[in-house]
């Protein structure tokens, strides 16, 4: 990689740009390892990992001016295409491990697209309809002529060099003058939790401070679990039983607005339906329909008795016992 670009950035990563770069360095300690085994059980070279740093510095709730979000700064669109939850309750772009699998399965539809790495991560930057015609009107597939053409943004045409500049310093901080601090992942622990959890209720009633909840499931971007189905929260591995207490005793108290454990039912009045009744609880209709043994064409009417949680009335301690994992 003796291309004069990726020099000029290794140059002003290691001069002007070194702070910034030693903080998404230390940064990174805490993603690397996750990303690379990810890459790895996807058959992918696991320096892709240093997309990240270039596309958020290895900030899991970075949030870009366009509304792309996460440490793979994914768009809404492409996020959902990959298999992430992006809706009013949750949004995983903003969780670590499910937007690096989706980023894998991405990098992976853009490598047998273009079969260059180098063109895959100009697809991930531009989108795959703007590489592919810029690829017709060169007639080429080498990504260094390409950037020498006027069909890619000066953008697309740094990014790449940028990451294969990242990647050479990311290999070796020491031999660029970096320092970069030991990390020890710390571990956690995952529960079960009720539908509607409100985080806020659940650190106190638990002793563990919100912010510790909200790392750990920065995707709750409401600070609540989603109504209609458990969730798995993560929880620091020496709070699993604290937290699990404070579930077990009910303590754990939901929002307005949302499903209460009273509240599994909701009765059907005039005018109403099933996507209306859908929106209010803020659950999808495919689920409400599975729930209620609906089909596409059903109508419902007043009076009619809709299941808005997918749990049994008659939860038993049993149920409960399962909550924690």
């Amino acid at each position: 990689m003796s291309n004069d670009r990726i020099q000029y950035f290794v140059e002003r990563f290691t001069g002007s740009r070194r702070e910034v770069i030693e903080l998404w360095l230390n940064r990174s300690r805490r993603y690397l390892g996750m990303i690379r085994e990810t890459l790895r059980k996807h058959g992918l070279p696991e320096d892709l990992a240093f997309t990240a740093m270039i596309e958020s510095g290895f900030n899991p709730v970075a949030v870009s001016r366009g509304g792309a979000k996460g440490l793979w700064q994914f768009m809404a669109k492409t996020a959902r295409n990959y298999g992430l939850r992006v809706d009013r309750w949750v949004d995983e772009r903003l969780d670590p491990e499910k937007s690096t699998v989706a980023a894998a399965a991405y990098f992976r539809d853009l490598y047998k697209q273009f079969g260059s790495w180098f063109l895959a991560q100009a697809a991930y930057n531009a989108g795959e309809v703007k590489v592919a015609r810029a690829i017709k009107l060169t007639r080429t597939t080498d990504f260094w002529e390409l950037a020498r053409s006027r069909h890619l943004r000066a953008e697309t045409k740094d990014f790449v060099p940028a990451i294969q500049a990242v990647t050479l310093i990311g290999r070796d901080p020491d031999r660029y003058g970096f320092e970069v601090a030991a990390y020890e992942s710390p571990r956690f622990e995952t529960i079960r939790v009720p539908p509607s959890t409100d985080l806020r209720q659940l650190s106190r009633s638990a002793g563990l401070p919100l912010a510790a909840l909200q790392r750990w499931n920065p995707e709750l971007w409401r600070s609540m679990t989603p109504p209609g189905s458990f969730y798995d929260l993560k929880v620091p591995e020496a709070s699993k039983e604290g937290v699990g207490l404070a579930i077990l005793a009910g303590k754990a108290s939901v929002g307005r607005g949302v499903i209460s454990k009273a509240k599994r039912v909701h009765i059907v009045r005039q005018n109403e339906t099933i996507r209306g009744i859908a929106t209010r609880y803020g659950l999808s209709v495919k689920d409400l329909v599975r729930w209620n043994d609906l089909a596409s064409g059903d109508r419902i009417r007043p009076g009619d008795r809709i299941r808005v949680i997918n749990v049994p009335a008659s939860a038993t301690n049993k149920n409960e016992q399962a909550w924690v994992r």
